[in-house]
């Protein structure tokens, strides 16, 4: 066997060891450490995301149309916004993270005001793709009468996007110490109480769509706020120390680590949303873009499996970088990503074993079902590969590689994923299944990359690389060198 690592306790760090035994008690040890992040991350991210898919289960039962709007609306124009916000708010995992490690408690305060200074300056223009989203639609080719009600939906839905603003940054500055389970039990209550007021309002009530928005807005401006409180409360210690004018300053940094990040996911998240957009070019689109939109919310749900790895991996890497801890961040990086591979495999076998008994839960159109039936193992392969992706990601989040990770996306996606996509969607007509075949070349392209930028690092490097960041955008400017062990 290959040599691998153990905890050093006088150093802090790992040393390199060759005993079988040595190995797996290390693995057990790291593997306790990454579900302690990710279980609670997992249920954080799944009640986020069950939010927006629970609205689109009652549209289904409202109508095709309304669960057609609903898809375009939150795939197109509210994925869009969403990936921006998300994205730029994960610069704060690199930073908070490796300030956390580093001992430098009192800038992550300072970090959550830059962020929301920058998230609010890009969301201000942003609204104006949600007020002209029906004839961004139309523009695209979409089908008119979904364009039109997706188009007065994505209106109603301006609230939620600044929810969004002031919700994603206070996750990542809660995630990097480790107070999950403050942010599960705020989702956790969130996603009960939006189940039951979303049944209120779109069924009993029969407000339809309007009712859903009321809802939607409600639920994630509760959770803004609940989280707020929190932070305000003192429970986070010298990580907040109140408002600070040192939130304006060095801003151009975090402008730059901002926008990379925001790229690099949006890159990602835009990918699959452009498989919405051009199934909506296919013949009957209705019933195409409602298949795919079951299909993509079943991947979704599991997907956040895996970003809550992601979000456990970044924490990980960019604690231990702060600290200077090198060996220790790359093992933590071969725990998570074969944690999460086999939990991908588990996870894309369920839809296929239920293949026949899931769609009626979404749709009572039986054309809608038989396509989800037929698209059911494409689905279940792209779950597996959507598992180890993530969390390479949170790698490359945690390290600070957004910029490096934006340029291999443009590439793989967008070079070699979408091209063989069209072609085999509309050129040799495979449809529905032969853009999603395309688009997933791309992924696992990808994922190959990403496996060889992780296997080709230089740990003590980035280590040195975290300590220059920290003294760079906050900390002591004086204070010398991190000490690698």
């Amino acid at each position: 066997m290959s040599s691998v690592y153990s905890f050093d306790a006088d150093a802090g760090d790992i040393q390199e060891i060759k005993k079988v035994r040595e190995f797996i008690r290390e693995f057990y040890s790291e593997s306790k450490k990454l579900w302690y992040l990710a279980a609670p991350a997992i249920f954080t991210i799944v009640s986020q995301y069950s939010i927006g898919a629970i609205t689109q289960v009652f549209a289904g039962h409202v109508g095709n149309i309304q669960l057609a709007a609903f898809a375009v609306q939150n795939n197109l124009i509210g994925g869009f916004a969403f990936g921006i916000m998300y994205g730029m708010g994960s610069a704060l995992e690199t930073l908070c993270g490796q300030a956390v490690g580093a001992k430098k408690l009192e800038m992550l305060g300072v970090y959550l005001q830059r962020s929301w200074v920058i998230l609010n300056a890009t969301a201000i223009p942003l609204t104006t793709i949600y007020i002209f989203s029906a004839p961004i639609l139309k523009l695209l080719h979409q089908n008119p009468q979904i364009s039109k009600a997706a188009g007065t939906f994505a209106l109603w839905m301006i609230p939620q996007f600044f929810a969004y603003v002031f919700t994603f940054p206070i996750q990542r500055f809660l995630q990097s110490q480790t107070k999950i389970i403050v942010m599960a039990s705020v989702s956790g209550v969130a996603f009960v109480g939006h189940v039951l007021f979303s049944w209120l309002f779109m069924l009993k009530l029969r407000w339809g769509l309007p009712g859903g928005a009321v809802v939607l807005n409600t639920t994630w401006w509760f959770m803004a706020v609940a989280q707020f409180v929190y932070v305000l409360s003192g429970a986070c210690g010298d990580a907040w120390k109140g408002f600070s004018r040192r939130a304006f300053e060095n801003l151009t940094g975090f402008v730059r680590l901002s926008l990379a990040s925001g790229v690099m996911f949006c890159l990602e998240m835009w990918y699959f949303v452009g498989l919405i957009l051009m199934v909506g070019y296919t013949k009957n689109a209705e019933v195409s873009v409602d298949a795919i939109s079951i299909c993509l919310s079943i991947s979704g749900w599991t997907l956040m499996f895996g970003v809550g790895f992601s979000a456990a991996i970044s924490v990980r890497v960019s604690n231990e970088l702060g600290a200077g801890h090198p060996r220790t961040a790359k093992f933590s990086v071969v725990v998570a990503t074969a944690t999460s591979l086999f939990t991908g495999i588990i996870l894309g076998i369920i839809p296929i074993l239920l293949r026949s008994r899931y769609p009626p839960l979404f749709s009572k159109s039986s054309s809608v079902q038989k396509l989800v039936n037929d698209l059911t193992p494409l689905l279940g392969f792209t779950i597996t590969l959507n598992s180890l992706q993530p969390t390479l990601s949170g790698v490359a989040i945690g390290a600070g590689w957004q910029s490096y990770v934006a340029y291999v996306n443009i590439v793989c996606y967008y070079l070699v994923g979408i091209p063989i996509g069209l072609v085999l969607g509309f050129v040799f007509k495979k449809g529905v299944k032969g853009i999603w075949y395309g688009m997933m070349a791309g992924t696992v392209v990808q994922t190959i990359v990403l496996i060889v930028m992780v296997l080709r690092t230089n740990w003590i490097k980035e280590a040195s690389i975290a300590g220059e960041r920290i003294r760079k955008w906050g900390g002591d400017p004086d204070s010398q060198p991190l000490e690698l062990h």
